[in-house]
């Protein structure tokens, strides 16, 4: 980054401890979040939900320890998918390769 007293980029080292405590307000509104959205959750759903666990995807599934704290707090089977980067990219694909199968599931018109 850029060393806010002189404006030169400066390098530094920062431990993994130090990340957690910038994230951990951040991590803690995301388990809050999931904790509404569980609550919410119709009956049937919840069942799959409590069998199968939570799959995590995208950039924010690698956010340090998120994985953790949602299992702590919700109990649950929590799963950051191996690709998780690339999760939406993949699935974009896989959907336009069934695109026929899933029209009835895709609302075009949004």
């Amino acid at each position: 980054g850029r060393d806010l007293l002189n404006g030169v980029p400066k390098e530094i080292e920062i431990t993994q401890g130090q990340v957690a405590e910038a994230l951990s307000e951040t991590v803690q509104t995301i388990c809050e979040a999931v904790m509404i959205a569980l609550e919410t959750t119709p009956p049937d759903l919840a069942a799959d939900i409590v069998d199968r666990g939570v799959m995590l995807t995208g950039g924010g599934a690698l956010l340090g320890d998120l994985d953790l704290a949602l299992r702590e707090q919700t109990g649950l089977i929590i799963t950051v998918a191996d690709q998780s980067l690339n999760c939406v990219a993949l699935g974009t694909g896989k959907a336009l390769e069934y695109e026929k199968q899933l029209r009835h599931a895709i609302d075009y018109e949004s």
